[in-house]
């Protein structure tokens, strides 16, 4: 059994349509019939463009959505079965890191106080000399000086939030990190430093890790394997580089166009 398994996931919303006189209910297919399997310690690239249904099968693997049916399965338990605080529970075995971390990051908290309060959730009885230390370690595993854990988030510039948000994912000690687009917002020369950082935590860590991207590029990168979304369907699968080089779907063949190539000099 693969440490991740999605069978047949759906995840559907109805909104309302037409008009005043003449209203009907619309379902928008957002996630539709996923089926993925993700080995431990593997790095999954979900790609494909903004209103694929990227974000919100990631949420719906977090259980943050719930699904219309089928099954998200973690390590041989079935997450979609679980109660809400089996879930809250369950969670600290995966964790998600924003696209925007200063949005995720609480403007009223110092780094020390968001990193102190995530520790908290997988363990709760730490002396404030362990807290204190596991900080300093949080904080230099993400390449960032441990003298500025009493700062708060708009002190920081864009790539250093990023840094704090993935060391916050970290503090509680998961297995699985979900990544929606963490670098989209960064300039490419801090993307490089994000990216090159999330390689070196999953050798470290063993971490599992969902990266998801609009970017086929950045994601042939730091992926081992590579799902293409369209339309709330996985319409192509396989190891990144054959992805890369031999796309089967017009759809992917359309996104490696996209890339922006170098003029020849």
């Amino acid at each position: 059994m693969s440490y991740l398994e999605l069978h047949q996931l759906e995840t559907h919303f109805t909104k309302m349509a037409g008009n005043l006189f003449s209203p009907r209910k619309e379902i928008i297919r957002a996630v539709d019939g996923v089926t993925l399997s993700i080995e431990k310690g593997e790095i999954l690239g979900l790609v494909g463009e903004s209103g694929c249904g990227k974000s919100t099968l990631s949420r719906t693997v977090m259980q943050l959505i719930p699904a219309t049916s089928g099954s998200v399965v973690l390590n041989g338990e079935s997450l979609t079965h679980l109660s809400t605080s089996q879930i809250r529970k369950r969670r600290l075995d995966f964790q998600m890191i924003f696209q925007d971390p200063y949005a995720s990051l609480n403007p009223r908290m110092t780094i020390f106080s968001t990193l102190a309060e995530a520790l908290y959730q997988r363990h709760p009885n730490l002396s404030n000399k362990e807290t204190y230390d596991r900080i300093i370690k949080l904080m230099e595993t993400v390449g960032l000086d441990p003298a500025v854990m009493k700062k708060y988030p708009h002190e920081f510039s864009g790539g250093q939030r990023q840094r704090i948000a993935i060391a916050r994912a970290l503090a509680p000690e998961p297995k699985l990190i979900i990544a929606d687009e963490p670098v989209s917002a960064l300039d490419v020369s801090i993307q490089s430093q994000i990216l090159n950082l999330l390689k070196q935590l999953r050798a470290d860590l063993g971490l599992t890790m969902i990266f998801i991207s609009h970017d086929l590029g950045v994601v042939r990168y730091i992926a081992d394997n590579i799902a293409v979304m369209y339309q709330g369907k996985i319409v192509e699968y396989g190891e990144a580089e054959s992805v890369f080089h031999h796309p089967q779907h017009d759809y992917t063949k359309r996104l490696l166009a996209s890339i922006p190539k170098l003029p020849a000099a």
